[in-house]
């Protein structure tokens, strides 16, 4: 789809979200809306919900712009702090996780927190998620403790908050080394030049990482790009990861 820009709100309740998507409705302008998806009343099987309205711009003062198009997302802090968390795991990761591509188990996981984060906000839950509660609490729990899902966001947050963008100059990958269980970080910078010294790191890095499976070892290399993007998508990732990760310990305790 070809937009001419994008926008998002983020509001504090579900009452708030319906009562703005109910304004958008009313609305009168000259703008059609010519795509709607409301993924909260019907959720993606990734967990991913938000309402996404896409608009043709239509302007008497500007017409260079008319017929292109653009999409605002409407989502609730619960919603946010869900995304945040799967766009941030997937760039580490680097896989494309928000799209349902990656590893089973980071998916199945965020799969379980969107169905959690339904019932908290009384809407529809993901499809192949447990209906019950305490079968839900109890698979979530399994995956929670066996991906060092706390440890690991931990983790990244770290990275993101000791990197200041200053240091970006001239560099262009970043080794992340994390042990989660014990909160360790280790950043290792790289030019463009060393890329191929980057890569033989990582490897080494990443084949001892599998040896310490059970320390909760993980090993990335992460491109200064892929971070620039993600603190330009989310600037309030501390605030949005602090959230989920709440959300995440409150739902393991749950009876």
């Amino acid at each position: 789809m070809q937009d001419i820009g994008g926008c998002r709100a983020v509001v504090g309740s579900m009452r708030a979200l319906n009562r703005l998507h109910r304004l958008y409705q009313k609305t009168q302008f000259k703008h059609e809306l010519v795509h709607f998806d409301n993924y909260v009343e019907s959720p993606r099987s990734s967990g991913y919900r938000s309402i996404h309205l896409v608009y043709r711009y239509y302007s008497d003062k500007n017409p260079a712009h008319n017929d292109l198009k653009i999409e605002m997302q409407l989502r609730t802090r619960l919603q946010h702090a869900w995304a945040t968390a799967v766009e941030t795991v997937g760039t580490f990761k680097q896989q494309s996780l928000k799209s349902g591509i990656g590893d089973k188990e980071w998916l199945r996981f965020f799969a379980l927190m969107g169905t959690v984060i339904a019932l908290r906000e009384r809407t529809p839950l993901v499809s192949d998620t447990p209906i019950d509660q305490d079968e839900l609490i109890r698979e979530l729990r399994e995956y929670v403790e066996g991906l060092g899902v706390v440890g690991h966001l931990g983790g990244y947050r770290l990275l993101l908050d000791n990197v200041p963008l200053g240091t970006f100059k001239g560099l262009n990958y970043f080794l992340l080394e994390l042990r989660a269980k014990e909160g360790l970080l280790r950043i290792t910078p790289y030019k463009r030049r060393e890329s191929e010294e980057a890569s033989r790191q990582y490897l080494e890095v990443e084949r001892q990482a599998r040896f310490d499976f059970a320390e909760e070892h993980d090993a990335v290399l992460v491109s200064v790009d892929s971070m620039k993007a993600l603190r330009a998508a989310y600037p309030n990732y501390f605030a949005d990861t602090r959230r989920f990760v709440d959300e995440v310990m409150r739902a393991v305790k749950m009876p």
